[in-house]
């Protein structure tokens, strides 16, 4: 009887792999598992053999990327029967399963038409984009399958036949010891087809190269480092097998103005020492418009003045973040002869305790105790 979907194993939990794994993780967890609990090695015991069933159903739909996709969403009834009916009576090879184990060290693996290559690419972005989104074009150089004999290779009106040596299998076994190994069969090279009429288009490869245009949905909020995945917008799979995927890794290039933080963003603001000292309003940009900034008076140098939600959109949804202002008190430059000796008179008026001076006061005295510890 076959296994219901509430009691059935996650099979990201019988891998003992987390959902966000990568391809690789999931092949080496599972060469790992199936070594262990292989009939082979474990005699007559059930139990290792149980478990080796359920290992293997796990791998054969996490490490499909279609059927993993299926999987995340739908759960074990998005799959049904995907992963060789292992729930039902069906036979299980397992001198197959020590195949794919050893494949690659004997230069062997699976056969039948590959699953087209994933593609990366880089895109730079201003940070206006990544703040509010965009629509980008972009124009990649794949392997897309031909359009004379859409991806078969075989001239139009003729078809690969299957290759008499493999039985279209695309291996062939030999016999090691007390158990097969699988290689790569050396006639039709693992495909398990053979063409005897190229198609002069693609020159019987079933591909060719070609710069294709793909406009990419930038959602807002984004960051440096960010991923946006594409599925079967990769390079075309061998003989009509599925395309791979195209990741675009996102790179948001620096602002003359804003700097960023996550959510948020840093903005330096000089103001004169008569406004830090006096007070004022300022107006001070953002990026979806322009902001009033009221400077108190006494206003120290390096303050930083927080602007609720004029920051960052998060890219999962929640408030935006803020913008902050860090206040630079300039000290003038090219004064006239007048202009200095007004400020010569207003040194005057100063009082010599440094009360107009707070933190040089507070730092003259951690000067004198400094000298007194040291003995200077």
């Amino acid at each position: 009887m076959k296994e219901s979907y509430m009691t059935k194993r996650d099979y990201y939990e019988t891998l003992g792999v987390t959902r966000n794994a990568s391809d690789e993780e999931i092949k080496k967890t599972y060469r790992r598992l199936a070594m262990k609990h292989h009939p082979d090695r474990n005699g007559n015991n059930k139990e290792a053999e149980e478990q080796f069933k359920q290992i293997k159903e796990a791998y054969e739909v996490l490490s499909d990327s279609r059927k993993r996709a299926a999987y995340d969403q739908f759960g074990h009834a998005g799959v049904d029967g995907a992963a060789g009916g292992f729930g039902g009576g069906s036979n299980m090879n397992f001198t197959d399963i020590f195949g794919d184990i050893f494949g690659d060290i004997f230069g062997g693996g699976r056969g039948g038409p590959q699953r087209g290559s994933d593609l990366y690419f880089t895109l730079e972005i201003t940070l206006e984009d990544a703040v509010f989104g965009k629509t980008a074009e972009i124009t990649i150089p794949t392997l897309v399958a031909c359009g004379d004999c859409h991806g078969s290779g075989a001239k139009p009106g003729t078809s690969p036949v299957t290759c008499h040596d493999c039985g279209g299998h695309g291996q062939v076994r030999m016999q090691q010891g007390f158990f097969t190994v699988q290689q790569t069969c050396p006639a039709c090279y693992g495909k398990g087809k053979i063409i005897q009429s190229p198609c002069t288009n693609c020159h019987g490869r079933g591909r060719r190269k070609q710069n294709k245009k793909l406009s990419v949905k930038i959602p807002q909020g984004v960051d440096t480092g960010d991923r946006i995945r594409l599925t079967g917008e990769g390079e075309a799979g061998e003989a009509g097998a599925y395309a791979g995927d195209l990741y675009i890794q996102i790179q948001v290039l620096p602002h003359e103005l804003f700097e960023r933080d996550g959510k948020n963003l840093y903005c330096d603001v000089p103001i004169s020492f008569v406004t830090g000292a006096l007070g004022g309003e300022l107006e001070v940009p953002a990026l979806n418009g322009r902001v009033k900034l009221k400077v108190p008076a006494e206003t120290q140098t390096g303050r930083v003045f927080r602007v609720k939600g004029m920051g960052v959109p998060s890219v999962r949804g929640g408030d935006p973040g803020d913008l902050m202002c860090k206040v630079q008190i300039e000290t003038p430059v090219n004064l006239t002869a007048k202009q200095k000796e007004l400020l010569k008179q207003f040194e005057k008026t100063m009082l010599p305790n440094n009360k107009h001076n707070p933190k040089s006061n507070t730092w003259f005295n951690k000067v004198k105790k400094f000298f007194e510890d040291m003995k200077f």
